[in-house]
């Protein structure tokens, strides 16, 4: 793939990064929780799931401040319901690392500490008609009826240049805007800083991580283009599968010549069809 396509995820990418500086993520955490103004960037611990093994489950982002345990999805930019089953597994394998890491025996009968949990997604693509604030395992998933576990998910979406969140969004939002003027190019992505600058919309970071941030963009994989490239791929495959044994079956059949099933079949070459005619004539 070219190097100057922009990944298809950036948003993913520059949301990682973007709270991988405590700074920022001190700012994120007083955004939900103003109230705790006493709160230093010494009392945020990083607890997010790595991507250590490839079907190992992961989230953007988790961090723990005092007795709670917070767990931030950046979603796509198409919305659905399934972050929620997504939430609740990320909320799983954070307590199973907590529990391991802070030596507490699930199988004692000493009743194990744990941090009030927090789930939250911020939402940064458009918005559906009458969007909810909050979406839950029993309500969305089962009609309202308890469960044995739920899961409620804080459902953030504001644009708002007065917290770090909301410029999040924004900055999604103009850079959507600036790829479908100039389509995934370096363009869109120079467009994207500069008027995000200009609005002050996450601006020190920016001027800060500028180089950084336009690497991040143009350089990481694009998921979503291997994603197509193997979907097609597949497809091809199959295609062309089909085509074998619609041929097999007409050459057994032995009422058509192989210029009358190439005709049928134009993805297999003559010669292929010619071959594959002499090797089920000796399987005969």
């Amino acid at each position: 793939m070219a190097q100057n396509t922009p990944k298809r995820k950036i948003k993913d990418s520059v949301f990682t990064n973007l709270f991988q500086d405590k700074k920022y993520l001190l700012r994120l955490y007083k955004t939900l929780h103003p109230e705790d103004s006493d709160v230093t960037e010494d009392d945020i611990e990083d607890v997010t799931l790595k991507h250590i093994l490839v079907d190992a489950d992961y989230n953007d982002l988790g961090f723990s401040v005092g007795g709670r345990l917070v767990i931030m999805i950046e979603s796509q930019s198409t919305w659905t319901l399934n972050i929620i089953i997504r939430a609740l597994m990320y909320l799983i394998q954070t307590y199973h690392v907590f529990f391991k890491r802070t030596k507490q025996n699930l199988y004692g009968s000493k009743k194990v500490g744990m941090p009030k949990p927090e789930l939250y997604v911020i939402f940064t693509g458009e918005k559906p008609k009458n969007p909810p604030d909050i979406i839950s395992l029993s309500k969305d998933f089962f009609d309202g009826e308890k469960i044995a576990i739920d899961a409620e998910v804080k459902v953030l979406y504001q644009e708002d240049e007065n917290n770090i969140i909301g410029q999040y969004i924004i900055f999604c939002k103009v850079y959507n805007e600036q790829r479908e003027k100039h389509g995934q190019t370096k363009k869109a992505v120079t467009e994207t800083i500069r008027i995000c600058k200009d609005r002050n919309v996450l601006k020190e970071y920016l001027e800060s991580k500028e180089q950084e941030v336009v690497d991040i963009m143009m350089t990481l994989f694009d998921d979503e283009y291997v994603l197509e490239a193997y979907a097609k791929e597949r497809e091809d495959n199959a295609t062309l599968k089909e085509a074998r044994e619609t041929a097999e079956r007409m050459i057994k059949m032995g009422k058509f010549s192989i210029e009358d099933i190439a005709l049928c079949v134009p993805s297999i070459s003559l010669d292929e069809l010619k071959k594959l005619k002499v090797n089920i004539m000796q399987l005969a």
